[in-house]
């Protein structure tokens, strides 16, 4: 016979290697100290896309206060977040919603 307690456990773990496994955002917030440049250079460098992209990224974050810059698994974001913390531009990842 099976054991009860097993079931809400293995439910459980199920629902935490969802959460781990859903995609997830890397936002970049706007800041006053870094310039546009900086900025661009640093998201090339992270994301490597193209210069058009970088400048649409930039802009976003320094029109509406953030822009969404990549959507992935949670590996992916931690590698290029790490990249854009090295001028410690601000960013945040999040789950996708």
């Amino acid at each position: 016979m099976m054991n009860e307690s097993h079931k809400p456990q293995h439910a459980e773990k199920t629902k935490k290697e969802e959460k781990i496994a859903q995609p997830f955002n890397v936002v970049l917030y706007n800041d006053d100290v870094h310039s546009f440049d900086e900025v661009i250079i640093q998201l090339i460098k992270a994301l490597h896309c193209s210069i058009a992209q970088a400048q649409r990224f930039a802009f976003e974050a320094h029109v509406r206060g953030k822009s969404i810059i990549f959507t992935g698994d949670l590996s992916k974001c931690l590698q290029i977040t790490s990249v854009l913390d090295e001028i410690e531009l601000n960013t945040e990842i999040v789950t996708k919603e």
